[in-house]
């Protein structure tokens, strides 16, 4: 009776001793730095040559071949940003928009995923696979019949008709019913037995217990909102409501055949409002995302 378990036991290490072979072995360590160095060529190459050629002059920028370090330094660029495009107006919208989208779009999948997750009601699975066949739809497959919906409502050049078309998220729903199907049931069962209320339930057990994925969550989502572009240029006509991704269109149309340095200046400022919101929240950021990968 022991000859089965041993074989099975001797199978279980050989594959382990494969595994570690595989992670061991130099040649795979060599693939594993060559196609790290190629993923960081390819993402940081260009992250550096916009923020060299923000501090670059216009013929320092154009001379051929390329000078990898601005001769001379210059803030010229982003003064030309600040003084010729209305900054202050573009980054003022980028704020509303992306604070009041994100709110909505996290409570909406925070509330709809607890609902899904956690509420016993007829059609819940149904919802569920509707709400993963939206992933599967791309966003400007609506865009003509946004547009005209909010072209009828008489919202054009408006917060609201920015706002609202963009306020549904499958994606959060997804991500945060799955990290809600992973709490432990035990303490679920103790609440509800102690009598606790679903939004007591949500607001004192569950949302305590949920948020390294709520922060994963909201930075993908300030994110996405921050650098949203298509349907914000659709509605918007003038610097009274466009974010600050529309207003770098309209230098590069005034600048950009001529002269780069703006526009580059303008990219560079506005990464900075995003990155600072990564770096306060990307503690959390793979531990939520990765937290409703396994129950138990």
């Amino acid at each position: 009776m022991s000859i089965p378990f041993l074989k099975r036991n001797s199978d279980k290490s050989d594959t382990h001793e494969e595994l570690n072979y595989v992670g061991q072995h130099w040649g795979f360590k060599v693939l594993g730095y060559i196609a790290m160095a190629i993923s960081l060529a390819v993402i940081l190459v260009p992250i550096y040559w916009i923020v060299i050629a923000a501090f670059k002059t216009p013929g320092d920028i154009y001379t051929h071949p390329a000078n990898y370090w601005p001769n001379p330094w210059t803030m010229d660029n982003y003064q030309t940003v600040i003084d010729d495009l209305a900054f202050g107006m573009y980054l003022r919208n980028s704020i509303i928009i992306t604070v009041f989208l994100s709110a909505v779009k996290i409570a909406l999948g925070v509330a709809s995923a607890y609902a899904l997750a956690l509420l016993r009601f007829p059609g819940r699975n149904i919802v569920f696979l509707l709400v993963i066949a939206s992933l599967m739809v791309p966003n400007q497959i609506t865009v003509i019949s946004n547009y005209s919906l909010i072209a009828t409502l008489g919202l054009r050049n408006t917060f609201l008709g920015i706002i609202l078309p963009l306020a549904g998220t499958a994606f959060g729903t997804f991500l945060m019913r799955n990290h809600f199907m992973s709490l432990p049931t035990e303490v679920i069962e103790a609440a509800r037995m102690d009598g606790a209320r679903p939004m007591k339930l949500l607001f004192r057990i569950v949302l305590p217990m949920s948020w390294p994925t709520l922060s994963a969550f909201a930075l993908i989502t300030i994110v996405n909102d921050w650098n949203e572009y298509l349907w914000p240029f659709l509605m918007s006509d003038d610097e009274s409501t466009a974010p600050l991704q529309i207003g770098l269109t309209f230098l590069q149309n005034n600048e950009g055949l001529t002269n780069w340095g703006p526009v580059m200046a303008g990219t560079v400022l506005a990464v900075i409002p995003v990155l600072i919101v990564f770096l306060i929240l990307q503690k959390n950021m793979i531990k939520g995302l990765t937290s409703g990968a396994v129950k138990g």
